[in-house]
């Protein structure tokens, strides 16, 4: 099967949190790199076939993670389980900040790895990750496979979260899902399922990094949600144990 995915030479400067004053010549090479990317990203779309792993698994990422665990298939199947678990605040107010930060793909602000924040969340909505490595950016396409949101009453539990699966082209195959939780005790819990292995020589090669950097991914993105619930403090300021920041990476499964 031809891989897709797009390597991209031109560089996405990062972004600081103090004002400055912004040259005119900037403002262009800004909007040229926007333009560039959204060029790009539609050029990929349109070499992507379907999803690269088999259709029995598409949704699986809605499940809980205990009931992943226990699936028989994804462990046969050679699947890395991967989960991380995020305190992020308390309250209505945090819960609606959370997941507009989702819908907003504000989970992915970082300076290595960010999606097109105009990408509407939608099921079938194609999307791309741009993911700075050894390489130049690389563009990897997935599609959105659900969204779902459930609120008991207007001050009660309620959560919105979506997964989407990896496209041909994609470096890996498998699912991942966001989401955002107002639990019933009123704590507001920022979470992260997925499972994957390698669909490209180069993710089988380089699988312990690849490892390595969903555990890192997970991390930052967590990173980032908190800063956004938090009107935008900086994480460093807060204490991991007040958070009670939980991660766990799950061994891999192979025949």
């Amino acid at each position: 099967m031809m891989m897709q995915f797009m390597i991209i030479t031109s560089r996405r400067s990062k972004v600081h949190s103090k004002k400055r004053r912004v040259s005119v010549q900037e403002l262009d090479q800004a909007m040229n790199t926007q333009v560039k990317f959204k060029i790009e990203q539609k050029f990929l779309y349109s070499r992507t076939g379907t999803f690269n792993y088999d259709n029995k698994y598409r949704g699986v990422s809605s499940r809980s993670i205990a009931k992943i665990k226990e699936d028989s298939e994804v462990d046969k199947d050679g699947f890395l389980i991967n989960y991380a678990l995020v305190l992020v605040g308390s309250g209505k107010e945090s819960y609606e900040k959370g997941k507009k930060t989702l819908q907003n793909w504000k989970h992915f602000g970082m300076d290595w790895a960010f999606v097109d924040p105009a990408t509407p969340v939608e099921t079938g909505k194609k999307f791309c990750i741009c993911v700075k490595e050894v390489l130049p950016w690389v563009m990897l396409p997935l599609q959105v496979v659900y969204v779902d949101e459930s609120r008991k009453s207007r001050k009660g539990p309620a959560d919105f979260g979506y997964g989407s699966g990896t496209l041909q082209g994609h470096l890996l195959a498998g699912e991942e899902q966001f989401s955002i939780e107002l639990d019933g005790n009123g704590e507001v819990w920022y979470e992260i399922t997925s499972f994957s292995k390698p669909a490209h020589f180069l993710s089988f090669l380089g699988y312990p990094y690849v490892k390595l950097r969903q555990k890192h991914f997970a991390r930052h993105s967590s990173e980032a949600v908190l800063s956004m619930v938090c009107d935008g403090t900086e994480y460093e300021d807060i204490s991991l144990n007040k958070l009670h920041l939980l991660f766990n990476t799950l061994c891999l499964y192979q025949k």
